[in-house]
């Protein structure tokens, strides 16, 4: 899901480098008002652990393979935008030391993975949590959301290459979405096992106030 540079024509790269600049500016002004001692370092290694885990692929369907994103994750454990920031760190350090992404490109990979992967789908999550009380609801709600956090990044992914005229559309949305379909359970199956497992573990970092 990653954009390389070329893929994207210049009114569509610019337009979404301008929105993701100004929601990340955003995310940052929110955050340094509210950020305290404990969510430092939890947001270090939340962004550390997304940054490894998006290095391993698994594989799909036809000779396919995806990897985590983590942007639902990061935006349950702290909040919404504190996800759009610690996404938009993972993919400058994913494009500037590894090239995985364009340059050109770093606005609308930030705009899927970070604005809709984490802010989009972490109230999918809100609304979707709330619908069964307790432990199962958070479990079901991050299971959905960061499968429809998946699938609606690699929708608009495919909308920026459509009107791009990279590809049409009628041949980009059907192929995106159906594989990151599939790689969307195991988008959900990973954020509910890392929740499962700070819930036994550390359960306080689950009440951390969100940003």
């Amino acid at each position: 899901m990653h954009i390389p540079d070329g893929f994207l024509d210049t009114k569509t790269w610019v337009t979404l480098g301008v929105v993701s600049a100004g929601t990340v500016g955003l995310a940052l002004r929110k955050a340094s008002k509210k950020i305290g001692e404990k969510q430092i370092p939890l947001m270090g290694v939340l962004a550390a652990f997304i940054f490894a885990a998006q290095m391993l692929n698994f594989p799909v369907a036809g000779g396919t393979s995806g990897h985590f994103m983590g942007g639902v994750l990061a935006a349950i454990l702290l909040g919404p935008l504190a996800g759009v920031l610690i996404m938009a760190i993972v993919l400058i350090i994913q494009c500037l030391v590894f090239q995985d992404g364009g340059l050109t490109a770093l606005g609308a990979n930030i705009f899927n993975m970070g604005i809709i992967g984490a802010l989009v789908g972490y109230y999918f999550y809100l609304g979707l949590s709330r619908m069964v009380a307790g432990t199962r609801g958070m479990f079901i709600g991050a299971f959905i959301a960061s499968w429809l956090s998946i699938v609606l990044a690699a929708g608009a992914c495919a909308a920026e290459l459509a009107v791009s005229g990279t590809v049409p559309l009628k041949v980009a949305l059907p192929a995106m979405a159906g594989v990151h379909g599939l790689i969307g359970i195991g988008e959900g199956l990973i954020t509910v096992a890392v929740l499962s497992l700070i819930l036994k573990a550390r359960p306080d970092l689950l009440e951390t106030e969100k940003i």
